[in-house]
């Protein structure tokens, strides 16, 4: 079983690299909603790890729940949709060299706990303990020039970008993996009529990727351009303060309701929206409910008397990692039409603020860490 306790990288000899500087900057969250760019000791790497070069990372809204509601102690270093070139090589590794372009996903479970057997890796012990840092607290770290990446990330958890495919759309891997795996637990099948209620960049990635599964997508966000494209990728968008949602839905199924209904944002209200227009048996995904502090409130016949299933799905899926690189790699899904921000390590926090309240035209934020001309 990969080894998931952090090995100590002090005293270890700094491995064989070309032009990596002994000092980086980094996005670090000190805590109390504050996050400061700042020069930190770039990470030194031991036997099994892997330096890599950050060349883009996206924001996500779960870093941005941890710095929304200071869910963790700062110092940290957040960022975990992240693609770059390997700059150093640990004694040991054989399965890159540095040059390499990758991605890298910052949970790997051990395959043989009692959560694995049964395929939920989320739980597993060793998924939960992050395998990539920039220093402090692992916590992804691809908010920074440099991350070491752990033993049993290198084994199991790096992806080769192909020639030709760019940093940008190599950092979806991870997200759509999310996504990929949440659509697998759904069980879509040809016809079926599915509700995505929020169109951010993963509510639309789930519209490409139900369309592609043969379902009629019916998706609701508030801002008008993000409807436009959920009408281009296949869906029947509304805003979702219009009642002509709710009719479209029932006149498409006869009055049932939809099939299944995905929560792609965390407004509150949606799971008593999801319960009124859904048929009985509906599955309803919690997707964007991941802090603690949010709350959802029903009436239990809503799920007793009416058979509905309530579940979540969070964070990827170690046997969707091939497909879900595929599917990015490929262009299949066209996820860089979904960057609306390219952004430099020193504007993190207008990044930050940008995501924490979309603008009519924004949608996903990456940043770049490294200085570009």
């Amino acid at each position: 079983m990969p080894n998931p306790v952090l090995p100590k990288a002090e005293n270890q000899p700094r491995a064989e690299a070309v032009d990596v500087p002994r000092q980086m900057r980094a996005a670090v969250y000190v805590g109390q909603q504050r996050v400061e760019v700042q020069t930190v000791p770039t990470p030194e790497i031991g036997p099994g790890e892997v330096l890599l070069r950050v060349e883009t990372c996206g924001i996500c809204h779960t870093d941005l729940k941890k710095i929304e509601y200071d869910l963790l102690p700062g110092p940290r270093i957040y960022g975990h949709e992240t693609a770059g070139v390997v700059a150093a090589v640990g004694k040991g590794v054989t399965k890159f060299q540095p040059g390499d372009r990758v991605i890298a996903f910052h949970h790997i479970p051990c395959k043989n706990c009692f959560y694995c057997e049964r395929r939920l890796y989320a739980q597993c012990a060793v998924y939960k303990k992050v395998g990539i840092t920039a220093g402090f607290e692992p916590a992804g770290g691809g908010f920074a020039q440099y991350v070491r990446v752990l033993d049993w990330i290198v084994e199991r958890g790096l992806e080769r970008i192909p020639e030709g495919v760019s940093f940008d759309q190599a950092c979806w891997v991870e997200p759509v993996n999310t996504c990929v795996k949440a659509v697998d637990q759904l069980k879509v099948r040809s016809g079926d009529v599915i509700a995505v209620l929020g169109q951010g960049p993963i509510g639309l990635v789930f519209t490409m990727l139900l369309r592609r599964g043969g379902a009629q997508v019916f998706a609701t966000d508030g801002i008008e351009f993000r409807r436009s494209l959920a009408a281009r990728f296949g869906a029947r968008s509304f805003d979702p303060r219009d009642g002509q949602f709710e009719t479209a839905i029932r006149d498409a199924t006869n009055g049932r309701g939809a099939d299944a209904v995905v929560l792609a944002t965390s407004v509150p209200g949606l799971v008593e929206q999801a319960l009124r227009i859904s048929r009985a048996g509906a599955k309803i995904l919690l997707f964007a409910q991941t802090s603690a502090k949010e709350r959802v409130e029903c009436a239990g016949a809503d799920i007793c008397v009416g058979e509905r299933m309530l579940f979540g799905s969070y964070s990827s899926d170690v046997d969707l990692q091939a497909e879900s690189a595929r599917l990015v790699f490929s262009g299949e899904l066209p996820l860089e039409e979904l960057i609306s921000d390219r952004l430099p390590l020193d504007a993190i926090e207008r990044g930050i603020a940008i995501a924490q309240r979309p603008s009519p035209q924004s949608l996903k934020i990456v940043i770049h860490p490294q200085e570009r001309n």
